[in-house]
């Protein structure tokens, strides 16, 4: 099967999938050649920031980069020493902390040993919980697809694949009891509505495990079918947009929200 990619490019879709394995390949190439859910949302906040990310702006903030870890370490903790670099300082502010900082190999992320100390509470707290074991077992974990969504070509790695069954998403939250608002905030719907269809489940198999980075309590969130259709028109929106300034080569600079107060 093949497919074509943002850039005209046409790929054989299993060596896609295989490259896709390596984050350069995922973040770097794909990351400007095919969409994704995050790429949804950066279009739907203005097609000026996707615009900025695609060419290689980074978000990077220190909850993210917990995040990350905290991800890594429960889903491939086999790759924790290869993506993350602790030094045994508790705050930023030190000398030693701003000179790793400094010397940090291209695409680590330099964590303090309090960070590192408090991320594994959490990762902890996830393994050893007995709701989500059996959710884990028998999974495949980072588990690439692509293919075509709206008639436009997307990426996604699923947390959490049960073959053909079901898609499972880690996430990482300060205050769980928000978690139900803070889904459509950052656009949660437009990534059921991709997972389901690139991994051929329904929007029913998709569940959001999240953790409390906090407290540690764990959540386990099924999706309505308004979530997924909610997905799917945000999906349809960042789609238009993107085909209206960068198929159809609209002048960003003529971008402009309109409203009234």
């Amino acid at each position: 099967m093949k497919i074509t990619l943002l850039d005209g490019v046409e790929w054989d879709r299993l060596t896609l999938l295989e490259s896709m394995m390596d984050d350069e390949f995922y973040y770097g190439y794909l990351g400007k050649s095919a969409l994704s859910s995050s790429s949804c949302k950066a279009l739907n906040t203005s097609p000026k920031l996707y615009n900025a990310i695609a060419n290689g702006a980074t978000l990077d903030t220190p909850a993210l980069s917990i995040g990350k870890f905290i991800h890594t370490a429960i889903l491939e903790p086999e790759e924790v020493v290869n993506r993350f670099v602790i030094i045994d300082v508790t705050t930023k502010t030190t000398k030693a902390y701003k000179e790793a900082k400094e010397n940090l190999e291209k695409g680590k992320t330099l964590l303090t040993a309090k960070e590192y100390d408090d991320s594994m509470r959490v990762v902890d707290a996830v393994l050893c919980s007995e709701a989500v074991k059996p959710l884990l077992q028998g999974s495949s974990f980072e588990k690439p697809e692509i293919g075509t969504v709206s008639g436009l070509p997307f990426r996604a790695k699923a947390d959490i694949l049960k073959e053909g069954e079901a898609v499972l998403d880690l996430k990482t939250t300060s205050d769980l009891s928000g978690f139900k608002y803070s889904a459509h905030k950052y656009g949660y719907p437009a990534q059921v509505y991709i997972y389901c269809a690139l991994f051929n489940v329904p929007f029913n198999e998709f569940k959001f495990i999240v953790v409390d980075k906090g407290s540690r309590d764990i959540g386990i969130f099924s999706v309505s079918e308004s979530f997924y259709l909610e997905g799917k028109r945000l999906v349809e929106e960042a789609v238009a947009t993107y085909t209206t300034f960068f198929i159809n080569g609209q002048d960003l600079n003529n971008y402009v929200v309109y409203g009234e107060l």
